[in-house]
């Protein structure tokens, strides 16, 4: 593995420590999703917002808390890039160890039901996500945008973001999906 993905992971960190505290708690991992639903104004009972809860809470409890070393219910930013390093180490494992929340975000971020995600959506969740720049959020999503149709539809989204956690490419357009990481 590469420096590019502790650089990416750092970026990801800086976006779940919801509360600016030093560390993620299933807390910060709750109030991630409750931005979003948030940004998007779906109810908090709906059934995406339901999902995407679920989904948060399958993610703390079999991704980020195995990561709390000491046993202090906090992982740090050195106890997740350790802790991604060995989780993430597999894109075959996708499928079970991300696509679940991604699909979750993927319909949160689909604000009109068009099953694809425009760029105006993409800036606007990946704006708020990780305070990623109007033009930065552009520019990657315009490399996102594989078959140049102004959306990304699923498999896209699922591509994007399976690069971003696995991949170790710097110059991979995902790399800059939480924000511009400087290599």
């Amino acid at each position: 593995m590469t420096g590019v993905r502790d650089l990416k992971y750092r970026q990801w960190f800086n976006g779940a420590d919801v509360d600016g505290d030093g560390v993620i708690t299933r807390q910060d991992v709750r109030l991630m999703g409750e931005r979003y639903v948030a940004a998007r104004g779906a109810a908090p009972e709906s059934t995406v917002a339901r999902r995407l809860t679920d989904g948060l809470d399958a993610f703390w409890a079999n991704v980020i808390a195995p990561m709390d070393q000491d046993g202090d219910g906090e992982v740090d930013l050195r106890e997740m890039t350790e802790g991604f390093r060995r989780a993430l180490t597999d894109p075959a494992l996708y499928p079970q160890q991300v696509g679940p929340v991604a699909d979750c975000y993927f319909d949160l971020i689909d604000l009109d039901g068009d099953d694809r995600v425009d760029q105006a959506e993409f800036g606007e969740i990946f704006g708020l996500a990780g305070n990623v720049s109007a033009e930065d959020c552009a520019a990657v999503f315009s490399a996102l945008d594989l078959d140049g149709s102004g959306g990304l539809d699923r498999a896209e989204f699922h591509q994007a973001l399976a690069e971003f956690f696995y991949g170790d490419d710097p110059d991979a357009p995902a790399t800059h999906l939480f924000g511009k990481i400087a290599a």
